[in-house]
């Protein structure tokens, strides 16, 4: 049996590392180990020159010394020998001091003295012309006993005439010695610092390797571009908070839903959101589970994450049109049993009118069905009489026959009279529409219960009061009753409740309004709303009604309502 093609072993490359961690690394140690190189060798190079300077001053004083000794009268009486009284005090001299050399020579720059008794009465071999001159010289230079740091000074007499020169010697090895004596303390200094400096890049890097989880950067670059593509693309709000509470990143759905745009990147959120429960869901002074919230015109479910470094994620899910569904869903409920109580209360109605037909009363059955008819005439035409704007009259009409069969009698205020210029006739048919709802709920099942509508203008400021018989709101909770998701009812089929309040008082406050609650003459709630400019001008109402001016209308052509048959 043949066995199949075998795959080669791969050959181990050695490269640059991949891992963040390995990167920093090898990073700083070669910063640190170029850090104590460079400093070696900074520190190397004015000592090897302080080192020179202090063996050529070392001469010069020598040479000074030697000098001031009665070396020049000695030189004039004599002549240059091995044996004679100026060789014999230059190495008297030399050994004293541990020079290399002690030359002395006269005008001429013929030796008298030297280590090497052989050069004797020989001319320098460098030139002692400066020193003949009277100038002290300092210098490194090469001899015939080497490189040496040397000193030469002028030789004088009693008198002060220049008579020879001194040239004084130290051997340029025992400068060397002294310099790499040094290198090795310096060495184990730089050392000391290379380790301590490598063990603190290992403990850095080793942190980074923790909190990159030891990614490479190819990695963190690829979950970068994925986590704006995945963010992104989210239909979820997504908006990330530092531990300082200033918002860190933001999705475009985030944006979205809180009306918010890029430039709020980067700023504290209660400075980007302002005040209100919105703002306390996010910044965690809410906590919980799924927290209802308004944002505008739109209901938002929150949930918030802390993440490890103080900050926070959290996301929101729009549910605004689920809660309108789900208002919907309880208001045809409602409208099911209220329809279903009609029917009953129409068969009964029905039966009586038969038996009345049946026993030939035909006058008192006449007079019960004018008497069921007036009832739903009168109530319609109540409406129609002081609300004139059709959204909110049909409202209220519909509303009446709602609490008719639930038992709870609306009565409309004399005060009440809207005329019909309303801006916005949809926001004020949802908060008549949320106050009356409520008002219902709260009077059914009290004693003779009943709930009073007043819908009226001043100027253009619509202010609407209802309110019920019910049990009334306790001082304490009247401003819960406005926040999201706080309600005192069993949860509805949809799962919550505590948002139609809340809604009313952004409404209001959102056109520069109010929206409170206080006791009610009956003992119950009573509900006021304040709704400024919510009536538009009269003068503007009658130019936008006015027949253009370049149409010329017939005398004799009706005037149509816009009707059409």
């Amino acid at each position: 049996m043949n066995a199949g093609p075998t795959t080669p072993p791969r050959r181990r490359r050695f490269g640059w590392p991949r891992r963040v961690f390995s990167q920093v690394l090898l990073m700083q140690l070669a910063i640190a180990a170029g850090t104590a190189v460079l400093a070696t060798g900074l520190f190397l190079r004015p000592l090897s020159d302080q080192l020179d300077d202090q063996a050529m001053r070392r001469a010069l004083a020598i040479a000074e010394t030697t000098a001031s000794e009665p070396v020049a009268d000695a030189l004039l009486a004599s002549r240059p020998s091995v044996d004679g009284p100026v060789q014999e005090e230059a190495e008297r001299i030399r050994e004293a001091t541990g020079a290399e050399y002690v030359v002395i020579m006269d005008r001429r720059g013929v030796r008298w003295s030297h280590t090497d008794t052989g050069q004797i009465g020989r001319i320098v071999s460098t030139d002692p012309s400066e020193a003949i001159a009277g100038h002290d010289v300092m210098e490194i230079d090469s001899g015939t006993l080497g490189r040496s740091a040397r000193g030469k000074v002028p030789l004088r007499d009693e008198s002060g005439r220049i008579v020879g020169a001194v040239s004084v010697g130290i051997a340029y090895d025992s400068v060397r010695e002294r310099l790499l004596a040094t290198i090795p303390g310096l060495l184990a200094y730089a050392g000391g610092a290379l380790a301590v400096g490598a063990l603190a890049a290992f403990l850095i890097s080793r942190r980074l390797q923790r909190q990159t989880h030891d990614l490479a950067f190819s990695d963190i670059s690829a979950l970068l571009a994925e986590r704006e593509a995945m963010l992104h693309s989210l239909r979820e709000g997504v908006i990330a908070l530092d531990g300082t509470g200033r918002i860190r990143l933001m999705n475009d759905e985030a944006q979205r839903l809180l009306g918010l745009g890029p430039e709020a990147t980067g700023q504290p959120l209660d400075v980007v959101l302002g005040p209100g429960r919105t703002t306390d869901v996010l910044a965690g002074r809410v906590a919980g589970d799924d927290l209802l919230t308004v944002s505008g015109a739109r209901v938002l479910i929150a949930n918030r994450m802390p993440t490890d470094d103080g900050g926070a994620v959290a996301t929101l899910r729009d549910r605004t049109e689920l809660e309108q569904l789900g208002r919907e869903l309880d208001a045809t409920r409602g409208l099911i049993d209220a329809l279903r109580a009609q029917d009953h209360e129409h068969a009964n109605r029905m039966h009586t009118l038969m038996g009345l037909l049946e026993l030939e009363m035909h006058d008192e059955a006449v007079e019960f069905v004018t008497e069921v008819v007036g009832v739903h005439r009168a109530t319609a035409e109540q409406v129609t009489e002081r609300i004139h704007d059709p959204l909110p009259a049909a409202l209220l009409v519909g509303k009446a026959t709602v609490a008719a069969e639930r038992g709870v009698s609306l009565r409309i205020s004399p005060a009440t009279l809207l005329p019909d210029r309303l801006v916005d006739p949809q926001g004020l048919v949802t908060v008549l529409g949320n106050l009356v709802d409520n008002a219902l709920d709260a009077a059914a099942g009290s004693e003779d219960p009943r709930i009073e509508v007043e819908v009226r203008a001043e100027g253009r400021t619509v202010v609407l009061r209802i309110s019920d018989s019910g049990p009334g709101v306790p001082r304490e909770q009247r401003e819960l009753v406005f926040t999201e998701g706080w309600t005192t009812k069993e949860l509805p089929t949809h799962g919550r409740r505590g948002l139609g309040l809340a809604m009313v008082r952004r409404l209001a406050e959102r056109q520069g309004g109010s929206a409170h609650v206080t006791e009610s003459a009956d003992g119950g709630a009573e509900f006021t709303v304040v709704l400024p400019e919510a009536l538009a001008d009269t003068e503007r109402v009658t130019r936008d009604a006015a027949p253009p001016d370049d149409v010329v209308r017939d005398p004799a052509e009706p005037v149509t309502t816009g009707e059409t048959r």
